[in-house]
Formats: C-alpha cells, sequence, structure tokens
C-alpha cells in the first residue's frame, strides 16, 4: 500500500552492540535451526574432518571428460584406503582427491551417477551431511527440487565449488552444457533468484590464456595452506561478470589477461546466506591427465604456467571452513568457538518494535503504527519502502552471543505488498544482510523483490552460527524505483540462542 513520507518522526539512533562468539563448526554443521526437513544434523567434533562430496549426477564423465576422484563410487577408499600417488584413485580429478586425503583432514565422498541431489533428507549423501559441495562441469540441468537443495544447503552454511568450461561444451548433446547448468541455478531456483551469487558465467570460448592472480598476502583462497597462488590457465574456458551492486561480497581472485575488476574475473569467490561460493572458468586446470581408459585427458594440475593444485585445493580449504580457522571454523565467520556457559535466550532488543523508536537504528519513520500495513502481532512493525518513488530505506541492530551456545538463529517475519505488475522484473528489493562494524557486509542473507509479493506473513529464518567471534550487525535495507510502491514489512524478529 501507497504510504507517505513523516516529517515529523525522529530519525532512528540507539543501537546496541552485541558479539557472535563461536558456536559450530564447517557449512553443515550449522545446519539444524534451518533445515527443512528430517532430523536436525549435529555438530561435529573439533577434530571432526571436513566433509566434501563431488558430484557425479549430472553427466561429469560424458564425453572426454572424466571429472571423478575415483571409480569406487560413493566411497574413493573403496579402491585404496590410503593413497599415496594420484594413480592410487583413477579418475581425472584423482589428483584433487588424493592430495586431500592424505592430509587426515578431509573426508571424501562422490554422489555417483542416477542419484539425486537432496537436502534435508535421511540419506547418508544428502548435502545436510558435508561441508562442501563440488559441481565440477555439470552437463545437465539440475531439477527444481535439486536447486531449491544446493541453494538452501549455501544459505544455511555450506561450501559450493563450481566449475564451468566454455560456451558450447554440451558433452551429452542434452543442450545444457556448463555455463547454461550453473546460470540457471542462480537465476531460477525457489530461494533466491535475483543474482545470489552476484556473478553470472559468461557465454564465452576463450581458447588459451594463462590468467594472473590478484595482489594478496591476506585472502585465505590465494594464500591457503597448500601453497601461493600465482594464477591459473585456461585452454578453452569462460569468465565471470561481478556485480557487487547485487552481493558485496563477490570478489575476483585470478582475471583474463587485460581483465579487471567486475569483467574477466575467472576465479571468483563469493557468500550467500551463511555460506561461501567458489567459481572457475575452466576444467581444464583440475584435470590431472590420468583416468578411465578412452577418454582424452591433459594434465592441467600440473601445467607450470599456472598454480592449479594449490587453487583447488586453498578453494576446497576455504569453502570447507578450514582456511584460517585452525580446522574448526564456521562458513563466513573466523572459527575458534570459545569455553563458558549458554543459557538459551532471544537477544535481539524491540524485537517485536513495541517500544517504538528505541534500540533498532534506521531511517525515519521505519517502525511505525500507520494503519496501511498490518503489524504480524501487536501494532508496531517496521515497514521500509512503500513510497512508489525513488527511496532507501535501513534498519539495523547488533547482538551478543554468550561463548559456550551452540545454536544462533535469526528469524522474522516478512510481508512483501506491491503495486507491479510484472512476474518476471525485479524493480524494488529487500535485502538482508550481516555487516561488520564498520558497515562492510559480511553476507547477504537473502534478497527479497516485488516478485515475492503475497498474502500475510512469512517467517523467514537464517543460521548465523558461522560467525564465530564477531562482531556482526544485522542489517535491513529497502530500496524502491521509481514508481509504482512496494512495502517491504518486517515484524517480530529473533536471535535465538542456545
Amino acid at each position: 500500500m501507497l504510504r507517505t513520507r513523516s516529517s515529523t518522526r525522529p530519525r532512528l539512533t540507539i543501537a546496541t552492540t552485541l558479539a557472535v562468539f563461536g558456536l559450530l563448526g564447517g557449512g553443515t554443521a550449522a545446519l539444524a535451526a534451518t533445515a527443512p526437513t528430517g532430523a536436525a544434523p549435529t555438530a561435529a567434533a573439533a577434530t571432526a574432518p571436513h566433509r566434501v562430496l563431488f558430484d557425479n549426477s549430472k553427466a561429469e564423465t560424458a564425453g572426454n571428460a572424466d571429472w571423478i576422484i575415483s571409480t569406487s563410487q560413493p566411497d574413493p577408499l573403496g579402491q585404496k584406503a590410503n593413497p599415496s600417488a594420484e594413480t592410487d584413485w583413477t579418475g581425472a580429478l584423482s589428483s584433487w582427491g588424493v592430495a586431500l586425503q592424505k592430509t587426515g583432514n578431509y573426508s571424501l565422498k562422490t554422489l555417483p551417477s542416477g542419484n539425486t541431489i537432496t537436502y534435508g533428507t535421511s540419506s547418508p549423501l544428502d548435502l545436510q551431511n558435508f561441508d562442501t559441495f563440488v559441481l565440477p562441469e555439470p552437463n545437465v540441468l539440475l531439477s527444481a527440487a535439486e536447486k531449491t537443495a544446493v541453494m538452501k544447503f549455501v544459505q544455511n552454511g555450506g561450501g559450493l565449488f563450481m566449475i564451468s568450461d566454455h560456451t558450447g561444451s554440451d558433452r551429452n548433446n542434452d543442450g545444457a552444457d556448463a555455463v547454461k547448468v550453473l546460470n540457471d541455478l542462480m537465476t531460477n531456483n525457489s530461494v533466491d533468484s535475483t543474482d545470489p551469487f552476484g556473478f553470472s558465467v559468461d557465454a564465452l570460448n576463450i581458447a588459451n590464456d594463462n590468467p594472473r592472480a590478484i595482489s594478496s598476502t591476506t585472502d585465505p583462497v590465494l594464500n591457503g595452506s597448500f601453497g601461493k597462488v600465482t594464477g591459473s590457465i585456461i585452454r578453452n574456458g569462460t569468465t565471470v561478470t561481478l556485480k557487487p551492486a547485487d552481493n558485496p561480497a563477490v570478489k575476483g581472485l585470478v582475471y583474463r589477461t587485460g581483465s579487471s575488476g567486475n569483467t574477466g574475473a575467472f576465479f571468483a569467490t563469493s557468500t550467500f546466506g551463511s555460506g561461501r561460493v567458489a567459481f572457475w572458468g575452466d576444467s581444464s586446470p583440475i584435470d590431472d591427465g590420468t583416468g578411465q581408459p578412452g577418454n582424452t585427458l591433459f594434465d592441467g594440475w600440473d601445467d607450470p604456467a599456472g598454480t592449479d593444485a594449490a587453487l583447488a585445493l586453498n578453494g576446497t580449504e576455504w569453502l570447507s571452513g578450514a582456511a584460517g580457522s585452525g580446522g574448526t571454523g564456521g562458513t563466513g565467520g573466523t572459527g575458534g568457538g570459545g569455553g563458558g556457559t549458554c543459557t538459551a535466550a532471544q537477544l535481539l532488543g524491540n524485537p517485536g518494535f513495541e517500544s517504538g523508536d528505541s534500540v533498532w537504528s534506521g531511517s525515519s519513520g521505519v517502525i511505525t503504527t500507520d494503519s496501511g500495513e498490518a503489524a504480524h502481532t501487536g501494532t508496531y512493525k517496521a515497514w521500509l519502502s512503500g513510497y512508489g518513488s525513488a527511496h532507501t530505506d535501513t534498519l539495523s541492530q547488533t547482538v551478543t552471543v554468550p561463548a559456550g551456545c551452540t545454536s544462533a538463529r535469526l528469524s522474522f517475519y516478512l510481508h512483501v505488498d506491491t503495486a507491479e505488475t510484472t512476474t518476471t522484473t525485479v524493480y524494488d528489493t529487500l535485502k538482508a544482510q550481516v555487516t561488520d562494524a564498520g558497515g562492510t557486509v559480511l553476507s547477504t542473507l537473502a534478497t527479497y523483490s516485488n516478485l515475492n509479493a503475497a498474502n500475510g506473513y512469512q517467517q523467514r529464518t537464517f543460521d548465523l552460527s558461522g560467525y564465530a567471534g564477531q562482531t556482526v550487525t544485522l542489517k535491513f535495507t529497502g530500496t524502491e524505483g521509481s514508481t509504482l510502491q512496494t512495502s517491504f514489512v518486517v515484524d517480530d524478529t529473533a536471535l535465538d540462542v542456545s
């Protein structure tokens, strides 16, 4: 419903500061609060290995490809329990798998051909049982249910490693190459199709290049425990276009020669919800040159023009929550976690806004009793946007989860009302984000838009356990275009810990 701006309501000025202390390690160890179905996964012990699932359900061995870590599936240890050389396992990704296995810090599995990608079921290969999911040049479109599973997995703390190939690399001739499969995952899913990761895969076929890494001594992927990354190789591959306005967390790490900024990123990282995402634009760098008979393979893994092994392994380490955390850090956080006790509690101040302009900080008039939109409960609610003109509203608060807590779940009720008539175009958005004390966005939990308009309120929940040891701010930003209103109404917020 169209509203008018209040010129008398004072700007909110009171804020509470909270530090979120250390909870669960790894991506899916933090899923209990928001897993859609099935039993909630339990937190792994601090010494548990990082769990990585490699996909082989989307024609990853079609044509000359052999993108598997072992022919023994789902468990590569069935081929050899203690591999010492990459030829101990059969597959063009065996170097990757064996290198991880030899550290003793990883538990590896493969989702075999004929299986379905799931999240929240009782299957032992369900994504909730893993920290990282690797999609090595998928050649079959994911089903609607599979896309929901992958997006929920990342949103709730998992790591997703997406590896593409050049446009036209349709190895099984079904009309879908890796470029199409990955773009379809990001733009046509039920969780968030508004550019959730902040990049799109370019429809290119770059024949040959040796892209270089950006200069950084701190980035965990470029400076991980597996070595310093200086660059990679392209032997018929592609890049991505970055869109930081859609997700400020997106970052290009390796660029095609002559490219920088938002174009020509060959290797990129981002976050979504509590999870992490990595993209690589070619399967050639992960090819170790050996695999099943009959395939034509090339050793890009050891190509001296790139540091591809370090890039793959450091990327896996970061996605799994291992980088910079002593092996126990949660996705999106710095790891650690502390001892002490935890009393179950709800930590947000003025959670239902019934105290008016207190505790929260944001734009004038956002917290209101205006009768134009109903509250979920009580009288007050937070009404962002709804003016029918170019306008931005913000609302934020920060809170503290004591050391010793093993769960931290953000929830709120959201009602979206719009005068827009389109069913395909996003004009107005609401971003739910986590920032640090300086305002830098650590994660975009979700982006809602005029396309999410519906009757009544829906409860939204997010696991914040991955921000162990950090001071964070929970922030809502409503951005409206020049005509036709969209109202984003938030009520009954909570940050529950136990």
